[in-house]
């Protein structure tokens, strides 16, 4: 399944935007697009890096129904799954994490937009790499035990295949050292006893992640996701409780487009924030 993007250009500019010349950060021409039908706005990297569709969508519709408390992204990039989860759960603060000043940047200058007032002062923008281990991911600013969800869509592609001559996608798409595991150990302890990993990731994964996950979550459930009816999924929600013992389920899949490639409703009510992917 291709990650489309449902979100419509609301602005595009091709200009360069220089931000801090102490820090020499220029960001590339973005695009501001629209979500949840206007409900939010994002700036996105137009020609370069990672957009977000779909894929970042349905991860924020993994979370429960009035989720609270307070939730990190890891790998957050434009950060649209973090801002869809704040604008449909007035009670959750996020914690958006990226290790790419440039798209933290980006986040930053999309929480400014108006049409986000409602919810940027419940988040805040940090940098920092989402495979740190101990001390290191400590003194980054990401402490034990401090969330309640932690939210994530890893980058799909090992280390192993050809990378993207674009810096800022090659570094979204390519998994670095530690792979999928050291995303999972920093999810498992940044979040507070009970607390819910929720990841999307590529189906033919799911050995490694139930692997990664074993010791540090349980009650986990897996929700197939299908492009359409008769395909194969291609990609996975995952959700998992830290600590649990619980059991394993696999949910009943989700199809997301019709034959003639339109959403289906249920696609359409996920994607624009009016339904939960686990009622």
């Amino acid at each position: 399944m291709k990650d489309t993007h449902f979100a419509k250009d609301a602005d595009q500019s091709r200009s360069e935007h220089r931000v801090d010349p102490d820090l020499g950060i220029s960001l590339p021409p973005l695009s501001r697009d629209s979500f949840f039908r206007g409900g939010f706005e994002a700036f996105q990297p137009k020609d370069s890096g990672h957009r977000s569709g779909s894929d970042a969508l349905l991860l924020a519709a993994s979370l429960p129904e009035s989720a609270n408390g307070s939730m990190a992204e890891l790998g957050a990039g434009s950060s649209v799954a973090a801002f869809a989860a704040l604008k449909t759960n007035p009670g959750l603060s996020a914690v958006l994490v990226e290790i790419e000043p440039v798209m933290a940047e980006i986040a930053r200058k999309s929480l400014s937009l108006p049409a986000n007032a409602e919810f940027a002062e419940r988040a805040k923008v940090l940098v920092a790499n989402a495979a740190l281990a101990g001390e290191e991911r400590k003194l980054s600013g990401l402490a034990d035990a401090s969330f309640n969800h932690v939210i994530m869509n890893p980058p799909y592609n090992h280390s192993d295949r050809q990378a993207s001559q674009q810096p800022l996608r090659a570094l979204a798409h390519q998994m670095q050292d530690g792979g999928l595991d050291a995303w999972l150990r920093t999810a498992s302890a940044i979040l507070r006893p009970g607390g819910w990993v929720h990841l999307i990731y590529r189906a033919e994964a799911i050995g490694e992640i139930i692997s990664s996950m074993q010791g540090r979550f349980g009650a986990i459930s897996v929700i197939p996701l299908h492009a359409r009816a008769d395909e194969a999924a291609s990609r996975i929600v995952v959700r998992g409780k830290r600590g649990s013992r619980a059991k394993l389920s696999i949910l009943p899949g989700i199809v997301l487009h019709e034959a003639d490639g339109k959403p289906t409703a249920i696609a359409d009510a996920l994607i624009n924030g009016k339904r939960g992917l686990i009622d």
